[in-house]
């Protein structure tokens, strides 16, 4: 297991997701993120051209940025993603072999759950942290309520975190947030407007860089 990986991104607070972009955008979309400061992209698999995307970025930035794969629904998918270079896995939800395929690869793997049960079981199993998902449906005070019995357990928030509530989510003691559309944003990048992303970047990790206070 990288032990160093989790305490880099405590340290860098956000996952850059990047999901369904325009097959050949790829290399754009993760250097006008690099620009803004972002140190973590997620390619999930439901992506045209995912893996070789994540081979391409881990060879392009060659550990300047952590890349992995996200939406990772099998063994076969954490499989194929760490052979292509994938240096952690997200899945949108606990799966138990998914979860002990990787801790015995030594990758790091960070599974979707949603209640209290679901972080316990999979904190049991080894996973460093979960990803509590989606809690922009839940209400970001939820994630404020399960860590007060539940705060041993590092935790990523991803769904629903906007430049709005950014803070507020850190604030409740999150390690990190996984940002999709609301900075990879498809629309931005069918302009060719990577400038704007940038800046987006830059405004989301100027904020998680003023001062957090961890609950």
């Amino acid at each position: 297991m990288d032990q160093t990986i989790l305490p880099e991104l405590e340290d860098h607070k956000i996952i850059a997701i990047i999901r369904g972009i325009p097959s050949g955008t790829g290399e754009k979309v993760a250097s006008a993120l690099y620009e803004g400061g972002i140190r973590f992209l997620e390619i999930t698999l439901n992506t045209e051209g995912a893996l070789d995307m994540i081979s391409n970025l881990k060879k392009k930035f060659g550990g300047r940025m952590k890349v992995g794969a996200g939406t990772v629904l099998s063994v076969e998918e954490a499989k194929a993603s760490i052979d292509a270079g994938a240096e952690y896995i997200v899945s949108p939800y606990f799966d138990e072999e998914v979860v002990t395929y990787c801790l015995a690869k030594g990758v790091s793997v960070w599974p979707g759950t949603m209640t209290p049960t679901e972080m316990m079981r999979a904190t049991n199993l080894g996973a460093p942290a979960v990803k509590v998902f989606p809690v922009g449906a839940l209400g970001m005070k939820y994630i404020k309520d399960v860590r007060g019995p539940l705060g041993h357990i590092p935790m990523i928030a991803t769904g629903g975190v906007n430049l709005n509530n950014i803070e507020e989510v850190l604030q409740y003691g999150v390690k990190a947030v996984g940002l999709g559309g609301s900075l990879v944003n498809n629309k931005l990048i069918a302009e060719g407007n990577y400038e704007e992303m940038t800046r987006l970047a830059r405004a989301y990790v100027t904020k998680v860089q003023g001062g957090v206070v961890h609950g």
